[in-house]
């Protein structure tokens, strides 16, 4: 994935707190769609990460910078993020520009689009759904609607969950996100209830179509004035993230065997399906899980 040279990137669309601590308890009340990590709380422990409480965790993040090591570290993105050639040399200007393109479609796609911003933080991070920590994964909470990540996940991504890495599958996660907020704009996200688990849960949907949401705006991102390129091993490498965090890969790795009963987020193979269909389409329309049949 290459950024066009000359392209100018919005850093007013991210928060970076990175260094700066979040201040009160350690509860977590992650919101809506949640990150593609706190499927993991809810498979290995049992725990529900949207009812909020902290104490069924594991841990996903280092967590170990020092506020001031980290915030010496932190860029001034305003300054270091300017272009698509930033863009091209530095992940978080990287994420800046994914940020940019992602908005810049919904923005076209739906009416009345709220941007919704990104927030970098190192550590931890005091959000509008509570208090959370890099042990969550990237995440979106609907109260604030807000993106957050710690960009230290991208590593776990390779070295916890055995995804190849590249620019697109830092992409993808993002993508993923703001899926979620579409979802909020558009009420989707009513549609979980209390149905949080099993392999055709409202839970799964709802991540099944985030997803494809991914896709859709993948199908759309070359020629936003932001990408000069999405080659096929960027698709590949989106596709091999996605079934990184599948929840039957996840729970055969950490607890040796698949219960699809408490499944949250879908399978490897449900994951891939759902962006391939957003990809191929181009069309938000062709994203109703929760209307379809076979997932």
């Amino acid at each position: 994935m290459r950024f066009r040279n000359d392209a100018q990137l919005d850093t007013g669309q991210i928060q970076d707190r990175r260094g700066m601590s979040a201040v009160g308890g350690k509860g977590i009340a992650v919101g809506g769609g949640a990150g593609l990590i706190l499927m993991i709380i809810v498979v290995l422990l049992g725990g529900n990460p949207l009812s909020g409480g902290g104490t069924n965790q594991i841990p996903l993040g280092t967590g170990n910078d020092s506020g001031a090591e980290a915030q010496a570290a932190a860029s001034d993105l305003s300054s270091d993020c300017k272009t698509g050639s930033d863009a091209n040399q530095r992940e978080d200007c990287r994420i800046v520009a994914v940020v940019n393109s992602v908005q810049e479609y919904w923005g076209k796609a739906i009416d009345g689009y709220e941007e919704a911003p990104t927030t970098f933080f190192t550590g931890s991070v005091s959000t509008g759904c509570g208090n959370a920590t890099s042990e969550v994964g990237p995440f979106y909470c609907p109260p604030d609607a807000t993106v957050y990540i710690d960009l230290a996940f991208y590593q776990e991504l390779q070295t916890k969950f055995g995804a190849k890495g590249g620019a697109f599958a830092e992409a993808y996660v993002i993508a993923h996100e703001y899926g979620h907020h579409v979802q909020h704009l558009t009420g989707e996200d009513d549609k979980v209830g209390n149905d949080r688990q099993g392999p055709e849960s409202g839970s799964v949907r709802l991540e099944l179509q985030a997803d494809c949401y991914a896709g859709v705006w993948a199908s759309h991102a070359v020629g936003d004035g932001l990408i000069d390129e999405l080659t096929r091993t960027d698709i590949a490498d989106g596709l091999d993230a996605a079934a990184a965090v599948g929840d039957d890969r996840i729970q055969k790795e950490f607890q040796g065997k698949v219960s699809p009963e408490s499944w949250t987020h879908g399978s490897s193979a449900q994951r891939q399906r759902w962006f391939t269909t957003g990809y191929q389409s181009g069309q938000a329309a062709d994203c109703d899980t929760f209307s379809a049949t076979t997932l």
